[in-house]
């Protein structure tokens, strides 16, 4: 089974999606199950995994209930406040639906560069295991260092990291990622989504081989058996059609590492989130 691991859905309004501005603005629309099924259809993906994108918990219970009705969609990282005194208690009702696999806060957005270590947000994380949910790891290059630190406190808890930390492909200054990408995949407990690269480079002016060198740095850091696909459908169409945008690591899968293909298109996703078991 080939299974897009990081996905959207979303109504759209203006207030509610700020971030997408005037460059985005093919972004500004709905985009919902029926949109997405014929995209995975044409590609050979017959599964995703939707992730949050709003820092609400309406957000988690909508995007559950559209996996309650599109069976294709096999699991939902949600958004529950970490911070919270009664994180507790939010985990214990929305864990109730196996098809909560995970947990995401958009930690990038966060004034405070080492978000991550902040105590009321440690202690949300460390309940996490209790429920068997993963961790997605949203940030910038620059929070790399931190991001080692946190993952260091947490020895048994899966976390994957989202988009490859946002390297620098536009400047192509692979250096100061790659070492902070090589000390994070030094724990064994981090996976990693080979997404949201197109959206790194030139919308415009992109080409595979100025991406190739990254997925490089992420196989030699991660190895085949840590690493899996996403679309980062719908943000992805600012840089790229659905097809382009898979096709860029698909093809690099079957030219340089082909024994890898079936672990990092989906092997990998149903391992990482125990979806079989769900």
């Amino acid at each position: 089974m080939h299974i897009d691991a990081h996905q959207h859905f979303w109504r759209y309004s203006p207030a509610a999606y700020e971030w997408i501005d005037d460059a985005m603005a093919a972004l500004r629309r709905d985009f919902l199950p029926h949109d997405l099924k014929p995209e995975l259809e044409r590609n050979n993906f017959q599964a995703s995994v939707a992730v949050q994108s709003r820092q609400t918990l309406e957000e988690t219970h909508w995007l559950l209930d559209l996996a309650e009705c599109s069976p294709w969609i096999l699991g939902v990282v949600g958004w529950i406040d970490l911070r919270s005194p009664d994180v507790r208690s939010q985990l214990k009702a929305f864990a109730r639906n196996p098809k909560l696999v995970g947990v995401r806060h958009i930690v990038q957005s966060e004034p405070d560069d080492r978000f991550l270590l902040q105590p009321d947000f440690l202690r949300g994380v460390s309940v996490l295991e209790e429920f068997d949910l993963t961790y997605d790891i949203l940030i910038y290059t620059k929070h790399l260092p931190v991001a080692a630190e946190f993952v260091q406190r947490f020895p048994h808890q899966r976390f994957v990291l989202d988009h490859l930390a946002k390297p620098p492909i536009r400047n192509g200054k692979i250096d100061p990622w790659a070492q902070g990408i090589a000390r994070l995949a030094a724990f064994p407990n981090v996976f990693c989504k080979l997404s949201g690269l197109v959206t790194e480079a030139d919308w415009q002016h992109w080409k595979p081989e100025q991406i190739i060198p990254f997925l490089d740095v992420a196989f030699e850091s991660f190895g085949p058996d840590r690493l899996m696909i996403g679309s980062d459908w719908p943000v992805c169409l600012v840089a790229a059609s659905y097809a382009r945008t898979v096709e860029v690591v698909e093809s690099h899968l079957l030219q340089k590492y082909p024994d890898c293909k079936d672990r990092v298109l989906g092997g990998n996703a149903q391992r990482f989130w125990r979806l079989e078991a769900r």
